[in-house]
């Protein structure tokens, strides 16, 4: 499964799981993007739904998306 990266911008209701301008790795979702959701590792540790227009895709160099992804294995 391929790993993507969204920064959150928006955290209202759910502040003990997002931070806001904290970069979050997305789990690919079929079923929760036809519920404008994404499934989102939060602060726990563990992946959980949250509304997709909490979160804005980011780009981000090679280098960094290799060593984030070697992070969260």
């Amino acid at each position: 499964m391929k790993r993507h990266f969204m920064i959150c911008v928006d955290s209202h209701g759910y502040e003990a799981s997002l931070e806001v301008r904290k970069i979050y790795e997305v789990i690919t979702d079929k079923s929760a993007v036809q519920h404008h959701q994404l499934r989102v590792i939060d602060e726990s540790g563990e992946d959980y739904l949250y509304p997709e227009n909490y979160f804005a895709p980011v780009r981000l160099p090679s280098e960094t998306k290799e060593k984030l992804e070697l992070s969260a294995v």
